[in-house]
């Protein structure tokens, strides 16, 4: 996988990976936690812009939307912001349940990170593969879009996207 391929071959290789539909499924949960949790983690530092308050983790946020966006398809890339945008605002409401629960914010974002990959790793043991990161990093980066992707092809959009990474990659099973 190339950084700056299209969104359909990263899709169809990223794929390749994710044919079981319970690996699919635990990629459901794991990897918006996973998102979630490097968002709790980024909270600090931050700094006051305009009367706001900017963190790392929407900087991050910024920096792999711009990525999504230019993939080369605006319902799915714009999608996966959406989806990002709303893990990272849940991310900023996180410091206050911690306070209340006793938990320091960075334990809870490891707890979450954790949790995530316990889920992605389930999955991948249905699907008897190892992860697609394993050969290429950017499927780190694939992963969130692959997941609001599975999404939106299940309630009948992307319809040539999915005919491709069934011809491609083949049928989920």
């Amino acid at each position: 996988m190339s950084l700056f391929r299209p969104v359909t071959p990263l899709m169809v290789q990223y794929a390749h990976y994710h044919r079981d539909r319970r690996n699919i499924a635990t990629h459901l949960l794991g990897i918006p936690l996973i998102f979630l949790s490097i968002g709790v983690l980024l909270l600090g530092p931050s700094w006051t812009v305009a009367g706001h308050e900017l963190t790392l983790a929407w900087c991050v946020w910024a920096l792999t939307s711009l990525w999504y966006l230019s993939r080369g398809d605006l319902l799915l890339g714009g999608a996966t912001v959406l989806v990002n945008g709303a893990l990272i605002a849940v991310a900023h409401q996180v410091p206050p349940w911690t306070a209340a629960w006793g938990v320091p914010v960075w334990q809870a974002g490891l707890g979450l990170f954790a949790i995530g990959w316990v889920f992605q790793f389930v999955g991948h043991y249905f699907e008897g593969r190892k992860p697609a990161f394993v050969d290429d990093l950017v499927g780190l980066l694939v992963g969130p879009m692959f997941v609001v992707g599975e999404l939106l092809m299940g309630v009948g959009l992307l319809p040539k996207m999915r005919r491709d990474i069934e011809r491609q990659a083949g049928p989920s099973r």
